[in-house]
């Protein structure tokens, strides 16, 4: 992985997560990962928009939605995510 490849949480967290046809899911506000691989499980959403209250997407235990990591697509000014990977 090249060196510009690579991004700190800290540098994703806030960032606008959007469907790769432009919907708008909310904000990174965390992302949780399995401490012994390192492997990246899911974004917890912040400030969900009103589309994905509709959507009936996994919660933790606090009520935070999670969308699965692996539909993430693409990481640049936005996070876009795959949205048949979710639903």
């Amino acid at each position: 992985m090249a060196e510009e490849d690579k991004k700190f949480s800290k540098q994703l967290i806030g960032k606008t997560v959007v469907s790769k046809t432009g919907k708008r899911f909310g904000e990174v506000g965390d992302i949780v990962f399995e401490t012994r691989s390192g492997e990246l499980i899911h974004i917890v959403l912040a400030n969900p928009t009103s589309y994905t209250d509709k959507l009936e997407l996994e919660k933790d235990k606090a009520n935070n939605i999670l969308l699965p990591f692996s539909a993430v697509i693409a990481i640049g000014d936005f996070m876009v995510v795959a949205e048949e990977d979710i639903i």
